[in-house]
């Protein structure tokens, strides 16, 4: 039982450091996932979400308590959402699980108003999401951001 609750950690913190490592690279180097594909043996999308996760809660917002799951399902949300829903998580002793069922229950994204779909070339979108991260920003919310100083741009509020 020790040694799974051991594992269990382990796991958990390997989500982190992985995440960490990633932002670090690719900051101080710009390089690309090609080299911690070919050095971790995970994939694209696994490392990408990882890294997306570890820039969006910096170290000192992390909760030791939940696991990355739980920071990686309030990764769109804004920073005192993601805060709050981490604190309810925390005192309640939610589960990933549990706390996904609050958040449905809250209406799912508790700060979105409308939802917004867009068909855009899968070049598009992935450079669109190479600016996210360079921005070190969750792609949603880097999004919004750029949405938003556009329509300022043209509407003048």
């Amino acid at each position: 039982m020790e040694l799974g609750q051991r594992l269990g950690t382990y796991s958990n913190a390997t989500s982190w450091w992985l995440g960490d490592w990633l932002a670090f690279g690719q900051m101080k180097y710009g390089r690309r996932y090609k080299q911690a594909i070919a050095a971790t043996g995970l994939d694209y999308q696994t490392l990408r979400n990882y890294a997306v996760v570890a820039r969006r809660f910096e170290p000192s917002r992390r909760r030791p308590d939940l696991t990355f799951q739980h920071h990686a399902d309030l990764c769109a949300l804004p920073d005192d959402e993601q805060d709050r829903w981490l604190d309810r998580a925390a005192a309640g002793g939610w589960s990933r699980n549990e706390m996904r069922r609050h958040l449905r229950a809250a209406g799912g994204r508790p700060s979105a108003d409308e939802i917004l779909r867009l068909a855009v070339a899968q070049a598009q979108a992935e450079r669109w999401r190479r600016a996210a991260e360079r921005s070190r920003c969750a792609f949603e919310a880097w999004a919004v951001s750029v949405l938003d100083d556009a329509a300022s741009a043209v509407v003048g509020d």
